[in-house]
């Protein structure tokens, strides 16, 4: 006699339809396990395997079936439900199947004669809904670019100008006296005070986390090395409680969240009223340049640069681009309400794109490190002047820019530089293609391994939180928790 398999390693299609429609023959005529498994010399342990999905035939007992329950054998192995109950049943089994239910440690609904039809919806339309917003934390890399160009375009409309964001970081600077000049670390314990929370500096913080708040009992915790970079990624996590952010329920949200405590973080570090003064000022003696701001409030070249685009149109009536470029070319971060024509991918995305080695974001890094780098670049969509300077992190170089059209540098210190540099990119022979001498002498015989990371392929590390272990800061809460 022939000896079944398991299911999914025969070649019948979908064992759970086929044995729905067995059962839906077999009760349709009046059919018992037994006499039916008697009648096709099987058993009905074995048939009760079939139908319940668990077990595939061999092609003798189809026959044998479709021969006793009177259809071809073609009805038999046809691929859609017999019925809409059968349907619900087919999507629960399925459901119930999947490393999505198994992950949630709840037991199994056999969906018997007594499961009502209306309990069957129920459970196969909230498994629907939990696969749904799986996916949509779990964004796959299209996705991301996706919500990034959504959000650039939003930034681009308001001029990247968050008001509201603004006028909560104005009224806590207010609340607690400060007076101006750079945010000093008692600024920023007086500003969690106000708040009810405290800080404190962990040396085991969860490496998947740059902070922890623990809303039970109001603290914050934090990095021991995080250095300069500590007193930012401190107001972040207060902006989450200032700003009432609740778990996003996707990536966009996630991505959302994420620059609005970024701004806010920019605006307590920053003050718009003081930083909108000096560049006023500035402005009028035709004499404006981020590293004055860098310098007057003691942060970072990139938090000054991205500050500046924070108030740059919105006050000061310029238009402005910036970007944040890999020492490889790529960009990783960028901003724009000029016109400049940044590389784009098929989406509309622009990080990970190349930046023309003709720009002034990849000539900076031929030129010597520690002061300001300025240059005139024309483009197909007109001239820009940019500033640029070199920092570095944990990936290595990357440059920090910040352009304006040509009809603006007159405001700019630095626009008497005789820099000059043309690119016609997206034109390939612009810097794309190598040259023909070049590519003649050594297309043939070059052979480089590219350093291309898996990540690149993957999807976003899934959860609330991307990238996030949960467990791994649930356990660190446990542990530091009075």
């Amino acid at each position: 006699m022939d000896e079944d398999v398991p299911a999914g390693a025969g070649g019948v299609g979908d064992p759970v339809t086929l044995g729905r429609r067995v059962r839906h023959l077999r009760t349709a005529r009046g059919r018992t396990l037994d006499d039916l498994a008697t009648a096709v010399g099987s058993s009905a342990s074995r048939l009760s395997l079939l139908e319940n999905g668990r077990r595939e035939p061999r092609l003798s007992l189809l026959t044998a079936l479709a021969r006793e329950l009177g259809v071809p054998l073609t009805e038999l192995l046809d691929a859609e439900p017999p019925s809409r109950r059968a349907a619900l049943e087919i999507r629960l089994e399925h459901a119930q199947r999947s490393p999505l239910y198994a992950s949630l440690g709840l037991p199994a609904v056999r969906p018997g004669k007594r499961v009502q039809l209306e309990l069957l919806e129920a459970l196969v339309g909230l498994h629907d809904e939990l696969v749904r917003r799986a996916h949509e934390r779990a964004a796959t890399p299209e996705e991301a670019r996706n919500a990034n160009v959504e959000l650039r375009r939003t930034m681009r409309a308001q001029d990247n100008h968050f008001a509201d964001v603004e006028d909560a970081a104005a009224a806590l600077l207010k609340a607690v006296g400060y007076a101006g000049g750079p945010l000093s670390e008692r600024h920023v314990e007086a500003l969690a005070d106000h708040l009810g929370y405290r800080f404190e500096v962990a040396e085991d913080l969860p490496h998947s986390s740059r902070s922890v708040t623990d809303t039970r009992h109001r603290v914050v915790y934090l990095r021991a090395d995080g250095g300069n970079r500590r007193r930012a990624v401190a107001l972040q996590a207060l902006g989450h409680l200032v700003l009432e952010h609740r778990e996003p329920a996707g990536y966009r949200e996630f991505l959302r969240q994420r620059v609005e405590v970024n701004c806010f973080a920019a605006a307590l570090l920053v003050p718009r009223h003081e930083v909108v003064r000096l560049l006023s000022a500035a402005k009028q003696a035709r004499d404006i340049a981020v590293e004055d701001v860098r310098d007057a409030f003691s942060v970072s070249y990139e938090t000054a640069a991205h500050r500046f685009t924070n108030v740059a149109t919105h006050d000061l009536g310029l238009p402005v681009h910036f970007m944040r470029v890999h020492e490889s070319g790529t960009i990783s971060k960028a901003y724009e309400n000029d016109g400049v024509l940044f590389p784009v991918d098929a989406t509309g995305a622009i990080e990970g794109q190349p930046v023309c080695r003709n720009w002034t974001a990849r000539t900076v890094f031929d030129r010597p490190r520690g002061v300001p780098y300025h240059q005139y670049t024309d483009t197909p969509s007109g001239t820009y002047w940019c500033t640029s300077a070199v920092d570095t992190d944990a990936t290595g170089e990357f440059s920090v820019s910040v352009g304006v059209p040509f009809a603006h540098v007159k405001w700019f210190r630095g626009r008497e530089t005789t820099e000059r540099s043309r690119s016609r990119c997206p034109d390939p022979s612009c810097c794309r293609v190598p040259p023909p001498e070049l590519a003649g002498r050594w297309a043939a015989h070059a052979r480089p391994a590219a350093r291309a990371h898996s990540h690149l392929l993957a999807a976003l590390p899934p959860g609330t939180y991307p990238g996030v272990d949960d467990t791994e800061v649930y356990r660190f809460l446990e542990r530091h928790a009075p």
